[in-house]
């Protein structure tokens, strides 16, 4: 359930909002348009939001700047200390992941940003059963992470990133649960979702899912 990764998340809450401010030359083109990004995922939520993978609170910033009310969840603790740092006073974090977590009383939109991906396909389809489950007709699924049209593309991304010397983002494509855009498609509509894909960078994809 993206658990396995809770030593890196806490290494890497020191350095994160360096590394999507664009300072890691290998992670630049992964964060490129991190701003507008998280503003279109803003954009597209309504009613009580449920962000998964908070990090350090950039995107459930921007959710509170659009007058919406956010239950954050996070399994790092330092990821959620330095979110509590920078958000405002009574912002409702959590502990959990894209699985285990609190359920609010109402959910309308679920968001989240550069997570997803540490989800294994098969964690991928349990995720995507539950929230239809939790989302009435015209709720909405938003979530921005790196994703490919095939598996072609996916092993051409890493052979870039190879030959570019970028050996810890190679490294990282490996490593994590990246997948691709018709095993998306396939499993939203399974759960009655309608999908659209829409893509932002080199990587990153906005994926809009609204319940039927």
């Amino acid at each position: 359930m993206g658990r396995e990764f809770i030593e890196l998340f806490k290494e890497w809450s020191k350095s994160y909002d360096d590394t999507v401010e664009g300072n890691d030359i290998e992670y630049q083109e992964v964060f490129k348009h991190y701003d507008r990004i998280l503003e279109s995922v803003a954009s597209r939520a309504h009613g009580h939001v449920l962000e998964f993978g908070v990090g350090t609170g950039n995107l459930t910033q921007r959710l509170l700047d659009a007058g919406l009310s956010v239950t954050g969840v996070e399994p790092s603790e330092p990821m959620r200390a330095k979110a509590l740092e920078k958000l405002p006073e009574g912002t409702n974090l959590v502990d959990g992941d894209f699985l285990d977590f609190p359920v609010p009383e109402q959910v309308d939109s679920i968001v989240s940003t550069w997570a997803f991906h540490h989800l294994t396909d098969e964690e991928k389809a349990l995720a995507f059963a539950r929230y239809g489950a939790l989302l009435k007709s015209g709720g909405k699924i938003v979530f921005a992470d790196t994703m490919y049209q095939s598996t072609d593309a996916f092993e051409q991304a890493v052979k870039d990133a190879e030959q570019h010397g970028f050996h810890n983002l190679a490294n990282d494509l490996r490593t994590e649960y990246y997948t691709t855009i018709p095993y998306f498609q396939a499993i939203l509509e399974k759960n009655n979702f309608t999908v659209t894909f829409d893509r932002c960078n080199q990587f990153v994809w906005i994926m809009e899912a609204e319940k039927n």
